[in-house]
């Protein structure tokens, strides 16, 4: 591709000659005719040869990203559907196997109650498309239902979804021409709650929350899929992949009812494989319609995190922050704030002399540190509300300090949180099903832990800047040593 756009994170210093962004954040020094390229970049010009080295490298660390040409690339013709289905609406499958238009398209069908029928839908061109149902003996989750067309696909590319999931015509064709780029391996949509949902009662309520909170909305900025960075993993509710990509890592895992799809990513990623994330092609997904359900689900999502850290040791940490802003905002949480913003202040000052030399580098260092100590804080308020909160309870219980802590770590970003959203839900039902979706996650998270006897997920990684975290030192190592994990 010869057009990208530039992060929306990424600021310019040292007159054009310095680059700031990316996932994790990187400070790029800049020739001359590198500056005029991200400026060229910044305009969403079309690029002439000869910038590949550098747009690989800003491509990689996540400071741009690509911006697909429609009509280039594969087309539906090579592509495989295939729909992991369990009890399963025929109506609403047939649905997404019309307007998705592949070549092809598979049923697995995880040996619902009722073994579903098969379909057929006619095309634009008068053809009609007969679906394939491959009924499973034993329910083994989406993963095993996954793996299962994965290995039946004959086509260069496989595009999954999942039945609660609502496609538009022409969703795939918008995502197919990232894959013009042959380390391309998955390229995901956003994802967002169903719109239909939103109406009276508790199941409104759940879907009004969703559409302002929702774990598969990854937001609305493009970016490259790596654990530890801005947007560290997709759901494989929809997703549209290369085939031979997804088979040299041997595809789903077994065994993972929660969580395969994450771990699929990030062992694509350790690989060197690429995968993206392209919001511009929305797809919607149907809300659990009753609270025990959504409990049990966001339980779920907290119970893999363990299964996760033990597969990616580093990937998964409740907190990933500078052990200068640790120390920053713990110091006034033990009473002692003065000492805690002189931390503050030395850490800026030795960010300095980390900083290139360069005109505005006090600036640049005040401004790096106050927004990083800012991240910080939001950081450790979620671990304390979220990962953290079973512990932060129970020291509540006993200690005033660690209940005001508890207090301000869960009131002040839920109403940061409700007023940028305040037009579409109202505070109280906001604030609460947040703290039930918090509360959930967490108590699976420490179920898993249990279950799985270690407590790898719950551990933070307090790496200062400009080092690389845990896992990303693990991930360059395996890169060094082919992919295989030592030890």
């Amino acid at each position: 591709m010869n057009r990208f756009e530039l992060d929306p994170g990424c600021r310019s210093g040292d007159n054009g000659r310095m680059l700031i962004g990316g996932s994790p954040l990187t400070i790029f020094r800049l020739t001359k005719s590198g500056a005029r390229i991200v400026e060229q970049i910044r305009a969403r010009a079309e690029l002439a040869p000869g910038h590949e080295r550098l747009t690989d490298r800003l491509l990689d660390n996540g400071a741009i990203h690509p911006i697909p040409q429609v009509g280039t690339g594969p087309t539906a013709a090579d592509v495989t559907l295939v729909i992991p289905a369990y009890n399963a609406d025929p109506a609403a499958v047939r649905r997404i196997v019309c307007a998705t238009g592949a070549a092809r398209a598979l049923i697995i069908d995880d040996a619902s109650t009722t073994p579903f029928p098969s379909i057929q839908c006619e095309r634009a061109d008068g053809t009609v498309l007969h679906t394939e149902v491959i009924r499973l003996a034993n329910n083994g989750g989406p993963g095993v239902a996954r793996q299962e067309g994965l290995r039946r696909t004959t086509t260069p590319f496989v595009a999954f979804v999942d039945t609660d999931i609502t496609v538009t015509d022409g969703w795939l064709q918008e995502l197919l021409p990232h894959f013009t780029t042959p380390t391309t391996a998955v390229v995901a949509p956003r994802v967002q709650a169903s719109t239909h949902q939103i109406r009276a009662g508790v199941a409104g309520r759940l879907a009004r929350f969703e559409a302002v909170r929702n774990p598969l909305d990854l937001g609305p900025t493009r970016a490259r899929v790596r654990a530890g960075t801005r947007v560290s993993y997709v759901p494989a509710a929809a997703l549209v992949a290369r085939t031979e990509a997804l088979r040299s890592v041997d595809g789903f895992a077994p065994g993972m009812r929660l969580g395969e799809d994450v771990d699929l990513i990030w062992r694509l990623d350790e690989s060197g494989w690429v995968c993206r994330y392209e919001p511009h092609v929305v797809v919607r997904h149907d809300v659990r319609d009753n609270v025990g359900a959504w409990v049990r689900q966001r339980m779920g999502y907290g119970a893999s995190a363990t299964d996760l850290a033990r597969r990616h040791p580093g990937a998964v940490p409740p907190v990933q922050a500078s052990a200068w802003s640790a120390a920053a905002w713990t110091l006034p949480a033990l009473g002692a704030p003065l000492l805690g913003a002189a931390v503050a202040a030395g850490s800026t000052l030795a960010l300095i002399a980390k900083l290139p030399e360069t005109a505005d580098r006090p600036q640049q260092a005040l401004r790096l540190a106050g927004l990083g100590h800012l991240h910080a804080g939001r950081i450790f308020a979620a671990a304390i509300s979220r990962s953290w909160w079973p512990v932060a309870l129970l020291m509540a219980l006993v200690s005033r300090r660690a209940r005001r802590v508890l207090v301000c770590a869960v009131a002040i970003p839920t109403l940061t949180e409700w007023w940028k959203v305040r037009s579409e839900i109202d505070l109280a039902t906001f604030a609460a099903l947040r703290l039930l979706d918090d509360a959930a996650y967490g108590a699976g998270l420490w179920r898993g832990a249990y279950a799985g006897r270690s407590a790898a997920a719950l551990l933070p990684d307090l790496t200062s800047w400009p080092q690389r975290s845990r896992y990303a030192r693990r991930r360059a190592s395996m890169r060094a040593d082919g992919g295989v994990q030592q030890g």
